[in-house]
């Protein structure tokens, strides 16, 4: 089987059919303006596809609500506090991208004026943004001719080409495709109805082949194997790692520290540890002296290149002492609003579930 199998229609006839389509099934999201609406806010836009990287569009939603709200543009989050920036993308997931975010932000506001701009070449300077990045950008906020190709796109584009390269060998051969696809007019609405057509009809598995609108041109359609597309090659196991995580009690605060700058879940507020890493397990040695007393329930988590099991070790530290080291003392009440990573966010549940305070 070659690579790339051509279509059977000319690329202005895949973009007109699909841009009917969306012009009629265009999802709504509080980062988009319908068909016919104009461009959307480039801010909106630069956010929204900050937060979608590696992440679903349901879990955005709300995020983009709060940002959006207490953040309304480049010069509001610049001047935020990176704390409170951190804080409120906390359980979000991939850290790193709230830290460019701030960057990203504050070199907008320094160096263009609090404004985007608007040619692939200029965003791809600015901190968190890569090639689908900027080109979704150039797109969708200022109408600019672009190939933008997201996971939803290469399995789109993979099926209409019948394209049999794996990935991620194949990316070359998906971003020609749809190149030889993407039209001079409306680009940001072609780019949009494409990830719509992945996330909807064409689904990872079965997809509804029967109700495309580009049905007629699709070689895994025709071939009747689009569930094959795109190929991969087998993953490999993710290390799993395990350590301890410490709960330290002072009449109804909990102490929190905050994480390095750099590493995993940089700058974020968390509880004690034992040193663990994606390369390495815990050490089992608490954070300081006291009466340990460790929870039975374990704690288990995902990150994006290890899995991670914790044990959890709790205790109660006098009124009258210093606080074990560089951190704070947290309301329990208020608990919520620390911004805790996720992983911490499920131990603090087993704690309080447990009742081991």
């Amino acid at each position: 089987m070659p690579a790339v199998q051509q279509t059977d229609q000319n690329s202005g006839d895949i973009a007109e059919r699909l841009l009917a389509h969306y012009d009629v099934h265009a999802r709504t999201l509080p980062w988009r303006k319908l068909p016919g609406q104009g461009f959307a806010d480039p801010y909106h836009v630069w956010l929204s596809e900050i937060m979608l990287q590696q992440t679903t569009v349901a879990a955005v939603g709300a995020y983009f609500r709060t940002f959006t709200q207490t953040w309304p543009n480049f010069a509001a989050l610049a001047a935020a506090d990176d704390a409170d920036v951190m804080a409120a993308w906390a359980g979000l997931g991939y850290y790193a991208r709230a830290r460019n975010l701030l960057k990203c932000a504050r070199v907008v506001v320094s160096e263009y004026q609090g404004q985007l701009p608007s040619y692939e070449a200029d965003l791809l300077k600015l901190p968190g943004i890569g090639p689908y990045t900027a080109a979704a950008i150039a797109a969708i906020a200022f109408g600019r001719r672009a190939v933008v190709v997201d996971a939803n796109v290469e399995r789109v584009v993979s099926r209409l080409f019948a394209i049999s390269t794996p990935l991620p060998q194949a990316k070359p051969h998906i971003r020609a495709a749809t190149d030889s696809i993407s039209p001079e007019l409306r680009a940001g609405d072609f780019a949009q109805a494409m990830m719509d057509l992945g996330a909807g009809i064409c689904s990872v598995r079965s997809p509804s082949c029967l109700i495309c609108p580009i049905q007629s041109a699709c070689a895994a359609f025709r071939a009747g194997n689009p569930e094959i597309y795109p190929a991969k090659l087998p993953k490999s196991a993710k290390p799993h790692r395990s350590g301890h995580v410490y709960w330290i009690e002072r009449d109804n605060h909990v102490w929190l520290l905050r994480r390095d700058d750099r590493g995993l879940l940089a700058g974020m507020r968390a509880l004690p540890d034992d040193g663990w890493t994606a390369r390495i397990d815990g050490d089992a040695i608490p954070p300081a002296a006291a009466n340990w007393q460790k929870l039975p329930a374990q704690v288990a988590h995902i990150f994006t290149h290890f899995s991670l099991t914790v044990n959890i070790a709790v205790t109660s530290w006098p009124a009258d002492a210093d606080g074990p080291g560089e951190g704070e003392w947290w309301p329990l009440k208020s608990l919520d609003k620390a911004g805790l990573p996720t992983l911490f966010r499920k131990v603090t549940e087993a704690v309080l579930n447990a009742g081991e305070r």
